[in-house]
């Protein structure tokens, strides 16, 4: 009997547990669910006769190692910032190690030691990053393969609300952490554009958006990702003139999100004093400068907007400029933004969200170019069900099976882009409604 330790059972969990426990009742796994809520873990598993929950303070090195000693394949769900004593103790215990997170220089440090022992450490094997990578390398080497000389690689991801349930006028709610949410962006955006290198620092990013025209779906707003350039040799695209991996909002996000982050709302370098005595209409009033009108009139004023502005709207509609208290003790701007958002932003029960991923390729085949858009579009079915989970969590309990079934040779520290993972992973994800649609226009 193969043991899997899934450690971690928050909302992207479900997707991945389910499909495991499905697996183990086939296949005659063991799936453990470990999580510092035992409560969480023992939901997750649901009575299941192939599945046990377990609490774990991941801090706690005894307890850790004790549980990872038992298992024959490790899945992290962890933050990002964690894997990385799970990966040291499944070094020594020779476990693999399955995440979906991005691999961290500490985390391919270990590709040697993990090959040594002939283990293999996966990661970025998620949605984004993960189905991205999978998707894009498919295209890429079919392209090539085919005699096509790449010239611009352009990806889009997007986790949105889906039309029927969008309720707001931010057109957005949350389906994955909050606080990556609030945080997204910090940093430079760095691109590949016209053969130059761009740049474009957080206090402009969601200023300079583009559009994309997904076919069927319409447009959307495109931000630029911290770095789209991590990918270029590894994707073998390192000579193209043209490379970008953007976030995909709805129409008229952007903007608004500029708005807070000109106010300086999504900052969590420093508290703010009495933040448990003062309302959001005291604060906001904090951020300005003296003058007469309103707080509502002074902050359309500092931001350029008229005072019915879709912005301004937005904006009121968060209750920023409400006199009720915030009643949190000496909090960042950007948990206070975050409490007040997770009030207005969570999904209701039957709510559905929708990820949207798209590809564009130009490249020239015989003598002329060609544009290709490889799009895909999932909707959840409520809540609990989500896109998003189904998204991060199948990839994970497809590969987890794929070493069972000793499919996988490459071992140490790698990410899915090469053939033995991408293709029998997309392939089985197609019989769970995750299809790439491509269309090709000559561009000549």
């Amino acid at each position: 009997m193969k043991n899997i330790l899934i450690i971690g059972a928050g909302r992207s969990s479900t997707a991945c547990i389910n499909y495991c426990l499905s697996q183990a009742k086939k296949n005659g796994w063991f799936i453990t669910v470990a999580d510092a809520s035992p409560e969480l873990a023992e939901k997750r598993i649901n009575g299941h006769p192939n599945g046990r929950s377990a609490w774990l303070d991941v801090n706690k090195k005894n307890d850790r190692k004790d549980l990872i000693s038992r298992q024959d394949i490790v899945v992290s769900l962890l933050p990002a910032h964690l894997h990385l004593m799970v990966a040291t103790d499944c070094i020594q215990l020779k476990k693999h190690l399955v995440t979906a997170s991005y691999v961290s220089h500490e985390m391919y440090r270990l590709g040697d030691e993990a090959r040594d022992a002939s283990l293999i450490f996966m990661g970025e094997m998620g949605l984004d990053p993960g189905i991205d990578h999978m998707s894009a390398m498919k295209l890429l080497n079919e392209i090539r393969a085919k005699g096509g000389k790449i010239s611009s690689f352009k990806s889009y991801a997007g986790g949105l609300i889906a039309p029927e349930s969008d309720d707001n006028p931010w057109h957005y709610k949350f389906t994955w952490n909050p606080r990556n949410v609030v945080l997204a962006g910090q940093g430079t955006a760095q691109f590949y554009e016209g053969g130059k290198y761009k740049y474009i620092p957080y206090s402009r990013l969601f200023k300079e958006y583009h559009l994309v025209d997904v076919p069927g779906m319409g447009e959307y707003e495109a931000y630029a990702n911290r770095d789209s350039l991590l990918y270029r040799e590894i994707y073998g695209v390192e000579g193209i003139p043209n490379i970008l991996r953007a976030t995909l909002r709805h129409r008229g996000f952007c903007d608004a999100w500029h708005a807070l982050v000109k106010i300086g709302l999504t900052d969590g370098s420093y508290p703010i004093h009495d933040a448990d005595k003062i309302t959001y209409h005291e604060w906001m009033n904090a951020y300005l400068p003296e003058g007469n009108g309103s707080v509502k009139e002074r902050m359309a004023a500092f931001l350029g907007e008229e005072i019915n502005s879709s912005v301004m709207k937005k904006l009121d509609w968060l209750g920023l400029f409400r006199k009720k208290k915030i009643n949190l003790s000496q909090a960042t701007p950007a948990l206070i933004l975050e409490r007040l958002l997770l009030d207005k932003w969570t999904l209701k029960t039957k709510d559905k969200d929708m990820i949207i991923m798209q590809h564009e390729i130009e490249y020239e085949l015989d003598g002329k170019r060609k544009l290709v858009k490889s799009s895909m579009v999932m909707k959840g079915n409520d809540s609990i069900d989500t896109a998003m989970s189904r998204l991060v969590g199948l990839p994970l309990g497809i590969f987890v099976k794929l070493i069972i079934e000793g499919r996988i040779t490459t071992t140490g520290v790698n990410i899915p882009v090469m053939e033995e993972v991408y293709n029998p992973v997309l392939e089985e994800l197609e019989e769970y409604g995750v299809e790439f649609k491509e269309t090709e226009i000559d561009l000549d």
